[in-house]
């Protein structure tokens, strides 16, 4: 009887470190990435004259939102037969060189996650947008598994700290801010309803002089990401908890959504328009 004992004791030790051991790798993942050999070789591209030329990168090290990402390629396709733009979609880094990149108006990171170029190919996409491109990021992009400064100051204004566990996706109104610039907004209503995962970052962007868009309610949500041995995440941004924002970056622009999290987000009219919106935005070049 005590052997049985034994056995059945030994047999729930090891099923706990196994699951400790996989939760403890789920984890790492998701913020740091596991890590892969970089793409260093220049793809060949043949560019169109006629057509502003846009980067659609899907890489991803970290988790993989891959319903959204695969949901939104034959969208972005399809925007951009109806706006004569053309889409070079990608989830190699190589094309992140400086001759490259610049015969391009937008570079996408669509729910790009993890550490998914090498140091060189990072300072050229910083130059390329101080130079006067243009860098969008969608949902996953926001995460804090990319661990690269200038990108967190630039793109996302503030560092991501969790999103909401129980229930993981919770319906809202989005809406429109005052200071919203109207060529991003332009054919969206001032107030939407979508269901998605809220990002919480630790300080708005508003505070580090970034342009926000379209909000929620930051009270009409439970923020809570506590699960398991987490016990700290269980704070919000408050009433203005900014989902959309845009920033001049030197001579270029930026311009992140923390929405986008599912599939679903591609069948909302008014995220499409705001994606539609944002590219147009950023093939305006400033002066």
């Amino acid at each position: 009887m005590k052997k049985i004992i034994k056995i059945v004791l030994w047999t729930i030790l090891g099923i706990v470190v196994v699951l400790g051991g996989l939760l403890g790798a789920f984890i790492y993942k998701v913020k740091y990435g596991f890590p892969v050999s970089y793409e260093t070789e220049a793809p060949k591209i043949e560019f169109p004259t006629d057509k502003p030329a846009i980067l659609l990168f899907s890489k991803t090290t970290g988790f993989r939102h891959g319903e959204s990402i695969d949901a939104s390629k034959p969208i972005i396709a399809d925007l951009a037969k109806k706006n004569n733009w053309f889409v070079y979609e990608t989830e190699e880094g190589g094309v992140f060189n400086e001759a490259q990149l610049a015969k391009f108006s937008t570079v996408i990171f669509n729910n790009s996650t993890g550490e998914v170029i090498n140091d060189e190919q990072k300072r050229a996409l910083e130059k390329y947008v101080e130079n006067g491109g243009s860098l969008i990021g969608i949902h996953g992009a926001g995460d804090d598994s990319h661990h690269w400064d200038w990108y967190e100051n630039n793109l996302l204004g503030s560092k991501f700290s969790h999103h909401p566990i129980d229930p993981q996706f919770q319906k809202t109104d989005v809406i429109l801010d005052n200071q919203a610039d109207s060529s991003i907004t332009a054919g969206i209503p001032k107030t939407w309803t979508h269901s998605d995962e809220w990002y919480v970052f630790f300080k708005n962007p508003r505070e580090k002089g970034f342009n926000i868009q379209f909000t929620i309610n930051g009270e009409t949500i439970n923020p809570s990401g506590n699960i398991l041995f987490v016990k700290d995440k269980n704070f919000g941004m408050g009433k203005d908890h900014a989902v959309a924002w845009c920033k001049q970056i030197g001579k270029g622009k930026t311009f992140y959504t923390s929405i986008g999290h599912n599939h679903k987000a591609w069948k909302n009219e008014n995220f499409v328009k705001l994606i539609e919106n944002a590219i147009k935005w950023t093939q305006v070049k400033s002066k």
